[in-house]
C-alpha cells in the first residue's frame, strides 16, 4: 500500500474553489478534510447543530468508503466550533459514529468560513487499523480508563488506571 496517494473528491463546490480533497490517501493513511454539515448534493445546511453533526459524519462516511474504510479505522478525530457551548448537544451524535472506537480526539472553538456553520470534524484513519480488520474485535483493542472528579468546582483528570474489555 506504501507510495500509493490519490484523492477523493466529493463534488462539494468548495473543493473546486478552494482547491482541495476531501480526503487523501496516501498508503494505509486516509486524511479527510475538514468537513461540515452541508448536504452536498443540495448544498444546504441545516441551522441545527446536532443536524450538522449528524450530515459532517454522513459525509466523512462517503469519504471514508470511497477510500476502502470506515468509521473503525478512524485513529483521530479534530472538531471546530465557533461557539463551544454547542459541542456538548452533539455528544449523543458523536458517540453513536466513535463510541466503540475511541480515537484520539481534540475540540476547537474558532471560527469558520461561513457563519451558518455550526461544526465542522476532521478525521485521520489508517486503513485496515479498526475493528473491521480482518481478526481483529473492538473487544481486542486495549483501553485506558481517565476519571475526572470535580475539585472545588474544577473538573480534573485522575491519573492512572486501566481497563481490559
Amino acid at each position: 500500500m506504501s507510495g500509493m496517494r490519490r484523492a477523493v473528491l466529493s463534488g462539494s463546490v468548495f473543493e473546486e474553489r478552494i482547491g482541495y480533497a476531501r480526503a487523501v490517501v496516501d498508503g494505509d493513511r486516509v486524511y479527510v478534510s475538514g468537513t461540515t454539515g452541508f448536504d452536498y448534493a443540495t448544498m444546504t445546511i441545516s441551522d441545527d447543530v446536532v443536524e450538522q453533526a449528524e450530515q459532517c459524519l454522513r459525509n466523512i462516511g462517503a469519504a471514508l468508503e470511497e477510500a476502502g474504510c470506515g468509521f473503525a479505522d478512524v485513529v483521530r478525530v479534530r472538531y471546530l466550533l465557533p461557539a463551544r457551548e454547542d459541542f456538548e448537544p452533539c455528544w449523543p451524535v458523536l458517540k453513536r459514529y466513535f463510541g466503540e472506537v475511541r480515537p484520539a480526539a481534540t475540540m476547537l472553538e474558532c471560527g469558520l468560513a461561513d457563519p451558518r456553520m455550526r461544526i465542522e470534524i476532521e478525521v485521520d484513519a489508517r486503513r485496515g487499523s479498526g475493528a473491521g480488520a480482518p481478526g481483529r474485535k473492538a473487544a481486542d483493542r486495549p483501553t485506558a480508563v481517565l476519571g475526572v472528579e470535580a475539585v472545588d468546582g474544577e473538573a480534573v483528570p485522575e491519573r492512572g488506571g486501566t481497563a481490559t474489555t
